[in-house]
């Protein structure tokens, strides 16, 4: 892959071969992250797990203290007095099984998170192979199927992200925006590491966590001690 000035210029400020303390990784990558927009901040985390395993899977979720910077705009599916309770939490859109042709055939997805109350899953389970490869798909461990509507939507717009594992074993997950004091994003990755080493599956033998990398959206990946959090 073709890499941009700016790009080459980062890498050659640091010793992409250490392992950094979190405070002094998230401040090497926040002073390289230069691009003309506010960038994101990613945290990389290589586990040790094997996501073949049904007993080695990680998925949950943790507000971050500081939010991710981003605007999150939620759907609710829900009936009754749900609906209102909805609307009133502050969900961007609302609604029940009208919803489905729109975004079945309309191509609909203008989401990021989708909250439904457990009589509503069998209606959101028809949208499985719509949603479940964007990672959308409602689930009780990450708190979105619930019938506390209200406290999702309020967790969700407070900086309530989702972690899971990928097919590498890999979690991928936004602590924050390049404008971030260093602080917030210090205090938003260490949220996420207690959270993320808090549901180490009992199945996993050895090492837990692998590598762990730092990096914004245009910068390159600054690697953090894993050490600092066994």
């Amino acid at each position: 892959m073709k890499r941009g000035k700016k790009y080459l210029e980062a890498a050659k400020s640091y010793d992409r071969t250490v392992q950094y303390d979190p405070e002094a990784a998230i401040e090497i990558v926040k002073e390289n992250a230069k691009a003309g927009f506010d960038e994101t901040i990613e945290a990389h985390i290589r586990t040790g797990c094997d996501s073949r395993h049904a007993d080695q899977q990680i998925r949950g979720a943790v507000v971050l203290p500081h939010g991710t910077g981003k605007t999150v705009r939620v759907l609710v599916f829900a009936k009754g007095t749900k609906l209102d309770e909805a609307q009133e939490a502050g969900a961007d859109f609302v609604g029940g099984e009208e919803l489905l042709p729109r975004i079945q055939n309309d191509g609909w997805l203008d989401f990021d998170v989708v909250v439904a109350t457990p009589d509503m899953m069998g209606v959101v389970g028809r949208l499985g192979r719509v949603l479940g490869p964007k990672g959308l798909m409602p689930n009780p461990k990450a708190g979105t199927v619930t019938m506390d509507v209200a406290k999702a939507i309020a967790d969700i717009k407070a900086g309530k992200i989702e972690y899971r594992l990928d097919k590498s074993n890999i979690i991928h997950v936004p602590i924050g925006k390049a404008s971030f004091t260093k602080e917030q994003l210090n205090e938003n990755f260490q949220t996420l590491m207690g959270a993320v080493v808090k549901a180490r599956p009992s199945a996993v033998k050895g090492a837990f966590l692998k590598n762990i990398t730092i990096a914004s959206t245009m910068g390159p990946g600054v690697k953090v001690n894993p050490a600092k959090f066994v």
